[in-house]
């Protein structure tokens, strides 16, 4: 492109030093060019000419320069495009079309000058549109030209390169050029560009669109083809980076040019054929499109998916290889010219025999030479008149749907009306007004018009057209023929995400139905994040299972979230789910067993109760303290029941109760049994000869101490719930998939008061009953408190690292358990022993048994 644009700046530099008036200052001379003009294949002459440009041929023959002679002129080769010679022929078909309209340009009549660019450079061909085809020339005895271009614009050409090179040349000259079929992104700068315009849609569109639709179905992991053109770089760089964007990965990306030797073309082909990449984009033109599938089609390839570019999808040529069935790709809307098909098909032996480009079109098509034509080739018999083009299939006379022709048609017709707003007003066109290329440029920048078959025709400020384009596929026919087919529409126009509309279904690659694959990696699944693998591409990666707490609900992740805070993965990790809420229920088989329990230790109470009341005149009844004992057996029963506070979900008032209840009806359980211990030893001391002990141990004082020692339990309580009550908790900390829903106890000094105050008041009764142990009565009520107070504290004792380190709802059940083992201590221990001799050892049952006189028997 540097090369090209030097060589642009060279010729104009010199075309100026040896025809401006500077370079010839000595006497008047009549100057001429060096070379002769290249002459147009087709031309009229009119009020006003506009120029077109084809690449009718392939090539450009040239031979290597010697520098010992003028080079010879450049000559077309290779085979011929029959789209673009009916390209050409559009051109010439609308400016017929506009000079018989009363509309636009009346009595004005237009002309044409068309050329073949060959598939190159257009420099020469572009200098002659500004001076034109006279050979010599002189003004005012000058070599000067006059400063109205030979042109007022061009239609043309049909390649970017072929463009760019013209664009930087006519833009010099401010002669505006409106292509139909360069797509290359850089032709929208106008800093470069000043004076070009396309009725096609730009390739930063086309590359955009390109990149959505990749993304659209799936495919990460593509490969990617170029032409070494200004096309072809361009486009591709505008792909790859729209593709970036996309999260695309590219596997290779190879760039050919028809020039190249044939072991560039077959690296490029083996590259292909091993490569991972089941998807190619193709941002190629004709040529090397051409050359790279029938290098592919020598050796069997797995199939690939073409996606490919405007330049070449559309292009009929490409039907005739399978290995692109299934391809996809974006193309101008096609539609239909009225009149276009009969203009081309006018054609008669005798006509086309005075066009040397006709007569190479009738003999390509018909394997015939003309008659009277010296250039036919020998290997053609003489044409005998049978030949009927209207029989002809061929693209040159495909007219059924077209696409550029229809940007030929619209670039035509702007022109025409840029012409028309500078010499026409409302009511008529002067011919004789002069006007110089900028105001038809400028005239184009505002030009808006409907053609005849609804097209709206309009530049935005780059001189690029608004982008709409078809979605091609290339499918098979019934007769096992390839054939082009639309199955959706592109418009940038349109918002985000609804550019693309779908009118058919697709047939992919291979004729199957499903969408193909195309990635480095498979998809991660949710619960899964993408791990990129060392020395890759971002779209080679491993699927590594989300961390503990984690989860990922997309497909191909790249991070996963961590759950709420009472939330828990679920099993797959693709969705956070609540914790699940734990504490000890009703219907738990734990509470179930722990209730059973109390209830039966509730029930035992009431039995003993019973059975003390119904014997409460006996002996043993009243020697053992009846009123505290019924108060113990009623305290003993409320331990038994406070413990199912314990169970069902924390509140806030059960929360409070359960702590409180159990604190009270503990210090009354253990200030009864205290007082009951106390009396023993008193008893026994009252029994010295002259002591009074008894009176100050008599019931009223035994009221007042169990009152006292509840009550300052009762105060502890108090304290405890005004300052910082025990609460419902959440405890989410504990367990990572679930929630122990728990009572905090608020103040843990409270707790440990309640707490430490009962095993003061335990310990004491322990001590005292250890000492009266072996008091000489028969039946010695202190060895009973002994071992009740012994399990009672034993018990609690365990209990303080149980609870400390039980999870959960077992650390309700643990505390639960303390208070039934303590309480059923109790009962068992202390009542259990009268019970059984009141109901199966009456004899035991009397004052002197109990005093001792009676010697007692093994139980």
């Amino acid at each position: 492109m540097q090369i090209t644009s030097s060589l642009a700046s060279f010729v104009s530099v010199l075309w100026l030093i040896m025809f401006s008036p500077a370079g010839f200052k000595a006497k008047p001379v009549s100057c001429s060019l060096w070379t002769e003009p290249q002459l147009p294949v087709f031309s009229m002459n009119g009020d006003f000419v506009i120029g077109g440009i084809f690449s009718i041929h392939y090539y450009m023959s040239t031979e290597q320069n010697n520098y010992t002679r003028l080079p010879p002129q450049p000559k077309c080769s290779g085979s011929m495009d029959f789209r673009e010679l009916r390209f050409a022929r559009t051109l010439e078909f609308t400016i017929r079309e506009i000079n018989n309209s009363t509309d636009l340009l009346p009595d004005i009549t237009l002309g044409y000058q068309i050329y073949d660019s060959c598939s190159a450079s257009s420099i020469k061909v572009a200098f002659q549109f500004a001076n034109g085809l006279d050979s010599v020339f002189s003004d005012n005895n000058s070599c000067s030209k006059s400063a109205a271009a030979t042109v007022p614009a061009i239609v043309g050409d049909s390649s970017s390169t072929s463009s760019i090179n013209m664009a930087r040349t006519l833009g010099l000259f401010g002669i505006p050029q409106v292509s139909h079929s360069a797509t290359c992104a850089c032709l929208s700068d106008k800093r470069q560009f000043p004076a070009f315009f396309r009725t096609v849609p730009s390739d930063h569109h086309q590359a955009a669109a390109l990149a959505r639709m990749v993304k659209y179905y799936g495919w990460t992991w593509i490969g990617a083809v170029r032409s070494d053109t200004d096309y072809g770089n361009y486009g591709m760089a505008s792909f790859l980076k729209a593709a970036q964007k996309e999260g695309i990965c590219v596997e290779y990306s190879e760039v050919y040019y028809r020039t190249q030797p044939r072991s560039k073309l077959e690296r490029v082909a083996n590259v292909i054929r091993r490569s991972m990449a089941r998807v190619i984009v193709a941002f190629i033109n004709i040529v090397e499109m051409r050359f790279i599938l029938e290098e592919l089609a020598r050796n069997p390839l797995p199939p690939l998916q073409w996606i490919g570019s405007e330049a070449w999808i559309t292009h009929p040529d490409f039907l005739q290889f399978n290995i692109c069935a299934g391809a996809l790709g974006f193309g101008v809307p096609r539609s239909v010219i009225p009149g276009l098909r009969e203009f081309l098909l006018d054609l008669s032996p005798a006509q086309a025999s005075k066009s040397p480009l006709l007569t190479e079109f009738w003999q390509s098509s018909f394997s015939c030479s003309l008659k009277g034509w010296t250039g036919s080739s020998s290997n053609f018999q003489e044409c005998d008149g049978s030949e009927d083009i209207h029989a002809l299939q061929n693209p040159y006379t495909d007219t059924s749907q077209l696409s550029n022709t229809i940007m030929v048609y619209e670039a035509t017709y702007a022109i025409a009306h840029a012409i028309h707003g500078v010499i026409c007003n409302d009511t008529q066109c002067n011919k004789t007004n002069t006007f110089s290329p900028w105001q038809i440029l400028n005239q184009l920048k505002s030009v808006n018009f409907s053609t005849k078959n609804g097209y709206q025709v309009n530049f935005d400020s780059n001189g690029d057209p608004v982008a709409v384009y078809e979605l091609i596929n290339l499918q098979f026919k019934k007769d096992g023929t390839l054939d082009s087919v639309p199955v959706g529409y592109y418009d940038s126009s349109k918002p985000t995400g609804q550019e693309f509309s779908m009118i058919s279904a697709i047939h992919w690659v291979g004729g199957q139905t499903e969408v193909p694959v195309s990635v480095c990696s498979e998809s991660c699944p949710p619960g899964t994040r993408k791990a990129v693998q060392k020395g890759r591409p971002v779209c080679c990666y491993d699927c590594i299972p989300c961390a503990e707490g984690e989860i990922s609900n997309k497909t191909d992740s790249v991070d996963c979230v961590r759950c709420p805070t009472e939330f828990w993965p679920s099993t797959k990790q693709d969705s956070c789910l609540p914790k699940l809420v734990e504490f000890l229920s009703w219907d738990d088989t734990l509470a179930i067993i722990l209730t059973g329990f109390s209830i039966t230790g509730a029930f035992m109470s009431l039995c003993v109760a019973t059975i003390f009341y119904r014997h409460r005149a006996s002996p043993i009844v009243r020697a053992n303290n009846s009123e505290l004992s019924f108060l113990l057996l009623f305290s003993l029963t409320l331990c038994f029941l406070c413990s199912l506070t314990f169970i069902g979900r924390p509140s806030e008032w059960s929360c409070m109760l359960r702590h409180t209840a159990f604190g009270i009806t503990f210090v009354l359980c253990i200030s009864c049994v205290l007082g009951k211990t106390i009396v023993v030893l008193m008893a026994f001391r009252a029994t010295i000869p002259g002591s009074n002990v008894m009176k100050w141990f008599g019931p009223p004082q035994q009221r007042l101490s169990v009152l006292a020692f509840t009550l300052m339990q009762a105060v502890i309580c108090v304290i405890w719930l005004k300052v910082s009550p025990p609460f419902p908790f959440r405890n989410v900390k504990h367990y990572k998939d679930k929630i122990i829903l728990e009572c905090n106890l608020g103040s843990t000094i409270g707790f440990w008061a309640v707490l430490g105050y009962i095993g003061f008041l335990a310990f004491l009764c322990f001590v005292l009953a250890f000492l009266a142990r072996k008091l000489p009565d028969n039946f010695n009520e202190a060895k009973f408190i002994t071992f009740s107070m012994l399990i009672f504290c034993a018990v609690w004792i365990t209990f303080i690292p149980s609870y400390v380190s039980s999870p959960g709802k077992f650390t309700v059940a643990v505390e639960i358990f303390a208070i039934l083992a303590s309480s059923f201590g109790l009962v068992i221990c202390i009542f259990a022993p009268k019970c059984f001799v009141i109901l199966f050892r009456p004899a035991q049952n009397t004052k002197k048994h109990l005093m001792g006189k009676v010697p007692s028997k093994s139980l």
